[in-house]
């Protein structure tokens, strides 16, 4: 994050629409076990984002604004376009039911 980026700035700008995007820690299990399950998929360049947030100068400021954005502030936190879809539990239970792989073909995020 550069000096002049907001935590709000930096967050945001990963966020686009047929983009799946996960703020995370390199060394949170939590985080990894999304990465093994997403990369799992055969997703388009540039469809799948992982953000590292402890790269930031603010990652405790980053985390107060995913909390502000999606009522959490810890990660990981994933995101299909703006919304986020919450952290690994979740994910995990949309790839069980089959939820995850529908939502992703719909928002165009896959190869064919």
């Amino acid at each position: 994050m550069q000096p002049t980026c907001t935590a709000q700035e930096f967050v945001d700008s990963h966020l686009k629409p047929g983009r799946m995007v996960v703020f995370m820690k390199p060394t949170c299990p939590f985080c990894k076990r999304t990465q093994e399950l997403l990369l799992q998929y055969p997703f388009k360049k540039e469809s799948l984002v992982f953000v590292d947030i402890t790269v930031t100068r603010n990652t405790e400021r980053v985390q107060d604004y995913l909390q502000h954005l999606t009522g959490a502030r810890t990660v990981p936190r994933i995101f299909m376009g703006k919304e986020c879809i919450g952290g690994c539990s979740d994910l995990v239970e949309m790839d069980r039911s089959g939820e995850l792989k529908v939502r992703l073909i719909e928002m165009g995020a896959l190869q064919p």
